[in-house]
């Protein structure tokens, strides 16, 4: 029987009878969630075998345990606590999934897509042209090529952030704050080229 919800707070808060209960049954709580997101995301993966996925599996359900318990605090009781500890199991599932995605890919920063016109006039497309080089000098002569690995990834390859954060060991964060630097810097060149008018009542980052 599982514990009701005033209980799994105060059980795996402390050492007490029926701690160690209380932990493994989160356990299989999470592999539960975890198990079903993953089969539920595994048409997405590459042919990665039987055995990684249990790996994958297991993984993300530990590092949702070490969530689910570094926030016990903030549980107010809103839903039930399993189905708050469920959703800590779909979450890192997913992230655990974007990773085996993208385990061998490796940013490109040799060139940047060009975007074709599609049905544009001749000056139309002269002036998508010296745009997308004005972007390329930019990307080149404006952002360190940390910010330029970054933007790329993120904006360009879309490569989902927290892969990006894992590959390139650092956080969240300090990503945001990298592209958020990045397009002020790129903004500030075009702008500087005559590419974009000067920013008027608010700063677009």
């Amino acid at each position: 029987m599982a514990p009701c919800d005033t209980d799994w707070v105060v059980l795996l808060s402390t050492t007490g009878p029926g701690h160690e209960a209380a932990l493994a049954k989160l356990h299989g709580l999470l592999l539960k969630a975890v198990r079903h997101q993953v089969l539920q995301m595994y048409g997405r993966l590459p042919t990665i075998g039987v055995v990684r996925v249990d790996e994958l599996i297991n993984q993300a359900a530990d590092e949702a345990m070490v969530a689910v318990l570094g926030k016990l605090s903030t549980f107010q009781g809103r839903s039930k606590f399993s189905t708050w500890a469920y959703k800590f199991g779909i979450l890192y599932a997913a992230v655990e999934v974007r990773r085996s995605m993208w385990r061998h890919w490796d940013v490109d920063l040799a060139s940047v897509p060009e975007q074709p016109g599609h049905g544009l006039v001749p000056e139309e497309e002269a002036e998508g042209a010296e745009l997308s080089v004005a972007i390329r000098e930019g990307l080149e002569k404006a952002l360190t090529p940390h910010q330029r690995r970054v933007l790329i990834a993120l904006l360009i390859d879309d490569v989902p952030i927290d892969v990006l954060a894992d590959r390139l060991g650092t956080s969240r964060n300090a990503l945001y704050k990298t592209l958020h630097d990045a397009r002020g810097r790129l903004r500030r060149y075009l702008t500087q080229a005559g590419f974009l008018g000067e920013p008027t009542s608010r700063v677009i980052p």
